[in-house]
């Protein structure tokens, strides 16, 4: 087994469930794991406090001009392993591909990016810039992490490890979750006019957000395709023979690049007003968010996407620009205004699956692509 493949499975091994999720550890002994890595290297190396016991990890490589900084970035937090059907924690190999719970996501590019540092520093030639080596916590629950590297952070590049099939991914959607709660007036179902039926006037919300839904088709981003809306929850009632007085919806809407978050709530908000005003039975709110992350895109022409995809051309690979629909760290780090793709090896489809597996020979040669961006980025 190659150094990188070993450092994978080594990672792999590390149950580093996001401590939000049930049962769920955290980061530290991944944290601890990536430390030792760059310490028994003689690279500087230090910690970040994110949370109380999840700390991100930095690692520091002086380049000849000290005054510019690229950073690479991935997580070292995984799903749960509800509902897998493989051993989570057993990197075992099989057909080329190592299998085990964050194994493409996002263990693989975290290991190959370790890997590119080490080997940069240990050539003894400095690179361009100075790089980092940021491995953070909390991806998969709250992007913490990554915003608490970003408060005082300057760069001029980001590559964030991401499963993104070898391509360069230069745009992702935003993310926005909110719930919408109806009240109504709880009567016998035996005399259903004496209420106010919370759950019909929600299906009336249902309705008229799928049409919006539709609507939403007609724009296309041509990296992204449309914005979307789902609902993807709902609770309503309390047992059969009662009018029900409240019902609740969770809303997951996808931001295309320009779109801002207040103004999309700020359509939601005009369209439940409308239904109200049509609908004197339909008594509704919606709640602040959830969860909100902006969309991401940089621009085709930058130097670093240009490096990538010169790169990509070099390694015989596709060296087009691609999008993505799911979020990422890297989006904080283009609200910044640094340039930053999305590069990793293995598919988005095998991430939090029932068996989730990266190819092996897609980890080399992601290794091989982080060390050339770090040596030839200026």
């Amino acid at each position: 087994m190659s150094p990188v493949l070993q450092t994978l499975a080594d990672l792999v091994r590390i149950n580093s469930i996001n401590s939000s999720y049930e049962g769920g550890p955290g980061e530290k002994e991944a944290a601890a794991y990536v430390r030792r890595f760059f310490e028994q290297r003689g690279i500087k190396v230090w910690e970040q406090e994110v949370f109380p016991g999840r700390n991100n990890v930095i690692a520091c490589v002086p380049g000849r001009d000290s005054s510019r900084r690229i950073v690479f970035e991935a997580h070292m937090d995984t799903v749960s392993i509800k509902g897998m059907t493989i051993d989570p924690f057993d990197p075992v190999i099989r057909d080329g591909k190592l299998h085990g719970r964050g194994a493409v996501d996002d263990k693989a590019g975290l290991a190959a990016m370790m890997h590119a540092v080490a080997d940069i520093h240990a050539s003894g030639e400095p690179p361009p810039c100075e790089l980092w080596l940021v491995a953070v916590v909390d991806e998969e629950f709250s992007f913490r992490g990554v915003v608490k590297l970003c408060e005082d952070l300057k760069a001029d590049a980001a590559v964030v490890a991401e499963p993104t099939e070898f391509k360069c991914v230069i745009a992702s959607k935003g993310v926005l979750r909110w719930r919408i709660r109806t009240k109504g007036k709880a009567a016998h179902s035996a005399k259903p006019h004496l209420g106010i039926n919370a759950i019909t006037a929600m299906s009336r919300i249902v309705l008229a957000l799928q049409e919006d839904h539709e609507r939403m088709q007609q724009v296309q981003h041509p990296l992204l395709g449309p914005a979307t809306c789902n609902v993807g929850v709902i609770h309503g009632g309390v047992q059969v023979n009662f009018v029900p007085d409240e019902a609740v919806i969770e809303i997951d809407r996808r931001l295309l690049p320009g779109e801002e978050v207040e103004s999309v709530l700020a359509h939601y908000q005009s369209m439940l007003d409308a239904l109200m005003k049509q609908h004197p039975d339909v008594i509704a709110e919606m709640e602040k968010p959830m969860l909100q992350d902006w969309s991401f895109q940089t621009d085709a022409d930058a130097p670093l996407v240009q490096l990538s995809r010169g790169l990509l051309r070099e390694m015989k690979r596709e060296d087009g620009v691609s999008g993505v629909p799911f979020g990422s760290d890297a989006s904080k780090f283009s609200r910044l205004g640094i340039p930053t793709i999305l590069f990793g090896p293995g598919s988005i489809d095998q991430a939090h699956a029932a068996v989730e597996y990266v190819e092996c020979n897609e980890v080399e040669a992601a290794l091989a692509f982080y060390t050339q961006i770090a040596r030839r980025f200026v």
